[in-house]
């Protein structure tokens, strides 16, 4: 778990996507160009929520969200996304 100075803001999460895959199941190695964008990661920080609505993640949980959710931040040389807790489907 990565210690990052950045704390979003009312039902905003911060999250790290999880690294893209390298290997199929097969064991063929997938080229750089070939490689899908993650479409899970780890929640790093979480905002207050809305007056009438608590968010229901929380920092370190492991979440599904869409291919092209959230807005791409490189910090200290880490990639993470921010998105709203709507953008998030499902908590592993």
């Amino acid at each position: 778990m990565s210690n990052v100075n950045i704390k979003p803001l009312a039902d905003r999460v911060l999250v790290q996507p999880a690294a893209a895959e390298e290997k199929t199941a097969s064991g063929l190695y997938i080229p750089d160009t070939a490689k899908e964008k993650p479409q899970k990661g780890t929640v790093v920080a979480v905002g207050n929520g809305k007056k009438d609505e608590p968010l229901t993640v929380k920092v370190g949980d492991t979440v599904l969200y869409g291919k092209y959710s959230g807005t791409e931040l490189t910090v200290e040389g880490s990639d993470y996304l921010i998105m709203r807790e709507s953008d998030i489907f499902a908590i592993l």
